[in-house]
Order: C-alpha cells, then structure tokens, then sequence
C-alpha cells in the first residue's frame, strides 16, 4: 500500500463502486488515482454483459468529451509553432464560416438575422463562444434548435456520420444563436475544431493527434477507433431504460461504430492508463520525460479559467454549474471549494459516457474513471463525482 494512499479509504471507494455495479447501476467501471509516482488501479462488473468480458485495466472505452482538452493540446501546439494564433481569424482555413449572420433572438425565424459583428478565432472555438452550440431546452423548442437536429450538426454522444467538410457545409449554412466571443454554448467549438486542426497541418486529424500527442506520450491505445487488432479490447456501452431500470445496449463494443474508422473523426477511444499519462503530461506543465508538448505559459493559460461572470449569467448549462467551475480551454477548472475538494484550482473534464478526468496540481494527483453508461441527464454525473470525492478522502495528506 503507498504512503500517500489511505488502506480505509480505497476500500470505502471499492464498496461503493462494486455496488453500483451489483445494483445494475453501470456494467463496468475502472479506477486510477494516482498521486506522485504512487498508481492505484481498480476494476469492477464487464465489459460487456451479453459475453461477461470483465472490465480490465487495458479495456478501452470511449472517452467522449474527455477528447476536449486532449484537441485543446493539439491546438495549442500549432499556436506555439507559429502555424495559427490564438485571435486569428479562422475563415482562411474554414470559409464556411465566412460572413456569419447571428439570429436576432433564439426564438426567432432562421431568416431573421444581423450580421456578426466579428469572424470567429481560434480562441472563440476553445472557449465555446464561436456563437452555436448546445441549446439547453427540450428538443425543438427553437426553429434553430430543430435546424441543427434536422442538418445533422446536433450535438449528440457519437460522431457525426458525414465528412468533415460535409458537416463544414452544414453548419455554415445555419445563423449563428450569438454574436461571437459573447456567450459560452457547450461543444459545437470543439467538432469545428477538429476539421481546423486537420485543415491548418494539411493532414488528417489522426495522424496530427499521434504525431503531437500520442506518440510522444507513449498513448498506444488511444485514438479515433480502437487500434488495429485490438478491438476486442472495446467496450460496449449502455443505457439504463428508464421504465425497466436496466441497462440497454447502446453501441457493441467489437462490432459497434469505434472498431472502425469513423467518417467524422472528433471523439476519442483510451484507455485508464493512457489518460492518466495525458494527465501527468499538464500536471509537468506540458512536459513529459525530456519532451516538450507545451510551454508552462501555455499550460497555465489552458487550465485559467476564460469565462467572465458576464457571460456565464447569460450561459445555461447544468443547475449549479458556474457557481463553482469555470471553463479554459477545453475543460472545466474548480473556481470554488467543493465536495470535493477545500481546495480550488484543479481541472479536468467528463465525458457523456460516463467518464471523468481529474487534475490536481495542489496535491500532485490525478484520478481517472471510466465507465460505458450513456449520460442521460445532469444527474448521470453522480456516479464519477461520488468516486471523486471518495477518492479524495483515499488520499492521505
């Protein structure tokens, strides 16, 4: 057992998740916590239910939004290298997204608009203030609610299934909801992204994340879909129906949409262990071993929260979310002591099946939890939060 690890409390963390996994509440969860050197790895339930495939330390699963901050590094490293900046301009690279008209008011007609007062950066997409996103209504109340549904640009728990620049084409032909830099709206900055990252190097989006990322981190299982040869590795996900209680198979693992390339290439398949050392890279303040991914300075404006209190009075999301979290560049930063934590100042970010990433700097901790259960509702975060917080009373100060 490790010195910085308590024995009581990583049996109290245990319980709890292997019962939620005994209740049918999730198939399978893995947990890491990791403070210094000291790895303290767990496995509960399956991996697949229908093959009884147990949940191991090298299962892969699908991270979803947990992509984010990994985009935002990869961004960030053409930022340093000169190949775009920060407040440039992205027409150049996405003329989509030229000439951008803004809806007067939510509510109103699609033809009913203004022109933006200013084009769209690198920034605005990072910080989720390009102007369209995620509408936090039932589905359909505004016409460009049900535009984006109808065009396929939604955001939604699986990559889109049309190219890039398909999914370019779609978009740019929809009004923006809010004038640029104005108003945080959740996702849609980060599957823009995406296609700028690929356009800016002149390659695919997978080769530049392996090039800049992976590889030099020695990420071996993580990717657009699971490696070659590996998909039996591949978790199933699941949803809980909510008349019956029981969960539902939502995408099959080796035979689901992440065995194969996808079409639209935005969200990420890893593993307990190749998150962690993504984690360990920003907790070094952007160096790993003897390598460079980014500057501290650069680090350090990631994980800064960018949202002004202004604009998150005007930005809905889940109840409570602002009063103690702020937003940097592709994930969520404590503002605010917590249950989790007395301490502000840590980051991370979750993913919508039923992931999280914990970074830590005040205690040199990292904690990781994955599970394969669609998110179905804010409440769904329930479960990665009560590992969070069991996991922070598993560490001995």
């Amino acid at each position: 057992m490790s010195a910085g690890l308590s024995e009581e409390g990583l049996a109290d963390m245990a319980a709890a998740m292997r019962g939620h996994v005994t209740r049918g509440a999730v198939a399978g969860i893995a947990t890491l916590i990791a403070r210094g050197d000291d790895v303290h790895v767990e496995t509960f339930g399956l991996a697949d239910l229908d093959s009884a495939t147990p949940m191991r330390r090298d299962t892969i699963v699908r991270i979803a939004s947990m992509t984010k901050p990994m985009l935002a590094v990869v961004a960030l490293s053409l930022v340093e290298d000169g190949a775009i900046g920060l407040d440039d301009a992205v027409e150049p690279w996405l003329p989509e997204l030229a000439d951008r008209r803004v809806l007067r008011s939510i509510a109103g007609p699609l033809d009913d608009t203004v022109p933006a007062k200013r084009s769209i950066t690198l920034r605005d997409l990072l910080t989720l203030r390009l102007g369209i996103g995620a509408i936090m209504a039932p589905p359909g109340r505004y016409p460009i609610q049900q535009a984006m549904a109808d065009a396929g640009v939604a955001p939604g728990p699986m990559n889109p299934e049309m190219s890039p620049d398909a999914w370019m084409k779609q978009l740019g032909a929809l009004p923006l909801i809010h004038q640029p830099g104005e108003v945080w709206m959740y996702h849609t900055g980060f599957d823009v992204l995406s296609v700028l990252l690929a356009r800016v190097a002149g390659k695919p989006l997978d080769d530049l994340m392996q090039e800049r990322l992976f590889r030099p981190l020695g990420m071996v299982d993580t990717g657009f879909s699971a490696p070659a040869g590996e998909v039996e590795r591949l978790a199933s996900a699941y949803h809980l129906d909510t008349e019956s209680g029981r969960l539902v198979l939502f995408d099959r693992g080796a035979e689901g949409a992440f065995a194969r390339a996808p079409a639209f290439p935005c969200e990420l398949v890893s593993t307990a262990d190749d998150v962690l050392r993504f984690g360990r890279m920003l907790l070094a303040r952007g160096q790993h071993g003897g390598q460079h991914i980014l500057s501290p300075g650069m680090v350090e404006q990631m994980t800064r929260d960018q949202i002004t209190p202004e604009q998150k009075a005007v930005s809905p999301f889940f109840p409570g979310f602002w009063e103690s979290t702020g937003w940097g560049f592709g994930l969520g930063i404590a503002t605010q002591p917590d249950p989790i934590s007395a301490v502000p100042g840590r980051y991370g970010w979750e993913g919508g099946f039923g992931t999280s990433l914990n970074i830590d700097p005040y205690r040199d901790l990292v904690t990781v939890f994955l599970s394969q259960r669609l998110m179905q509702s804010p409440e769904d975060a329930a479960l990665s939060q009560e590992f969070q917080v069991l996991a922070y009373r598993a560490v001995a100060d």
